[in-house]
């Protein structure tokens, strides 16, 4: 079944929507970056939604969804589950309408994020922490809200919140009419199958290009399946599109319209931040730069083209950098982590600074327990290196001094237990 057969006019609905709910939602700009152009041989714009009035387009679908409650549905109140954004953009609505509203939230949760959605809902809004992700809150959210006979405002399984996503590609196409590709993150796909709608709309030959994150790629693989898929793990970091299972309606949607999914690294993620910190000032979430950190997979695609990155976000908490960096490092082969076997005699931590070392190499953790009863004790050792190329030359200094090593870097599990 098509989905406009389904939703008749649903393209029109969504224009007619950025009307409805201009006097709540920031129309945000089309920013080219220079920098970027210039390095894919394309004209690269951002889509702002980092300067939505909740720092994410989130408040676009929470607002279009409220304003469309049925009768009596207001005054029982409502509830959400969300990593954050979505919490925002509801707890914002509800102050607006003066709506009673419950929103569960991962224990997790960004201490930012917790912070703006009591600073936007105020009394309106009461926050029950749960579970270490979305979709445990989620369930916590839907037992309460049945218990209570209250409304629950579902993320992106909800047409009026898909509708209200949308409006993001309406004003795309507003500013830029001849975009030839639009790249968004995908979290459960609310905002991918709303903007696809609209490109079909104005422009069938506009490819429009979800981007997953590699720990959490549930669109990827619903699409792979043909239909939506319940991963069995996810990584929680890019927590606003560290979801375990798109919604139907998205996927539906998003089967017919949007041109592809792929799915990218937390790493290059974490670098990506670091760049637009540092280059263009902008400071972004993990999950609002996933279009952008895609670009390098998408080189050939959008070389000489007009393409539009939705920056969906900059709602990150400070005190999460130091693990950015951390991430970004790693990915960079920067940073590596070795388990070291250290004979327990006099001089063999100088033997390894003098023969294993490099001159450019430097020591940034180093965690060693002597055991008097054995003759070996292991060492966690994390070296961080100039250059990627410097790895392969620290590796053959320590088999020529004879240190017995294991590089965890790459073994999520251990690197996980030890750092």
């Amino acid at each position: 079944m098509n989905p406009t057969d389904a939703y008749p006019g649903l393209a029109n609905r969504i224009v007619e929507c950025s009307r409805q709910i201009s006097e709540v939602v920031t129309r945000t700009p089309l920013q080219r970056i220079p920098r970027l152009s210039d390095k894919y041989g394309a004209e690269i714009y951002f889509k702002r939604e980092d300067q939505q009035v909740v720092r994410s387009y989130k408040i676009r679908g929470a607002y279009n969804t409220m304003i469309h409650l049925e009768e009596g549905a207001s005054a029982r109140g409502v509830v959400c589950a969300s990593a954050g954004n979505h919490a925002q953009g509801v707890a914002y609505s509800c102050r607006l309408m003066q709506v009673k509203g419950h929103i569960f939230m991962p224990e997790v949760t960004p201490r930012q994020k917790l912070e703006k959605v009591r600073s936007f809902g105020g009394e309106w809004v009461q926050i029950e922490l749960t579970g270490t992700t979305y979709d445990e809150a989620y369930e916590q959210a839907i037992q309460f809200c049945q218990a209570q006979n209250m409304t629950f405002l579902h993320p992106f399984d909800n047409l009026h919140t898909i509708i209200g996503q949308g409006t993001v590609g309406a004003e795309i196409f507003a500013d830029l009419p001849d975009v030839d590709v639009i790249v968004v993150p995908v979290g459960g796909g609310g905002l991918l199958s709303g903007v696809s709608v609209v490109a079909n709309h104005y422009n069938a030959g506009c490819k429009v290009i979800g981007v997953d994150p590699a720990g959490a790629p549930k669109m990827v693989e619903a699409l792979r399946e043909g239909g939506p898929v319940r991963l069995d793990s996810i990584d929680p970091f890019i927590d606003g599109a560290a979801v375990r299972q798109v919604g139907s309606i998205p996927f539906h949607i998003c089967s017919l319209y949007a041109h592809r999914v792929i799915a990218t690294r937390e790493g290059k993620v974490c670098s990506t931040m670091i760049e637009l910190y540092q280059q263009e000032g902008i400071i972004a979430e993990p999950a609002g730069v996933l279009s952008i950190a895609a670009l390098d997979q998408l080189q050939e695609e959008i070389r000489g083209k007009k393409v539009v990155c939705v920056l969906s976000g900059g709602n990150n908490d400070l005190a999460r950098y130091p693990e950015v960096i951390e991430r970004s490092l790693v990915y960079e082969g920067l940073k590596h982590y070795f388990i070291i076997e250290f004979a327990q005699k006099p001089g063999e931590l100088r033997t390894f600074l003098n023969n294993v070392l490099g001159p450019d190499d430097d020591i940034v953790r180093f965690e060693y327990l002597k055991k008097t009863s054995k003759e070996f004790g292991p060492a966690l050792v994390g070296i961080e290196l100039s250059r990627p190329q410097d790895l392969q030359p620290l590796l053959e200094r320590f088999k020529q001094a004879h240190f017995r090593f294991r590089n965890v870097t790459n073994d999520d599990m251990l690197r996980k237990y030890f750092i």
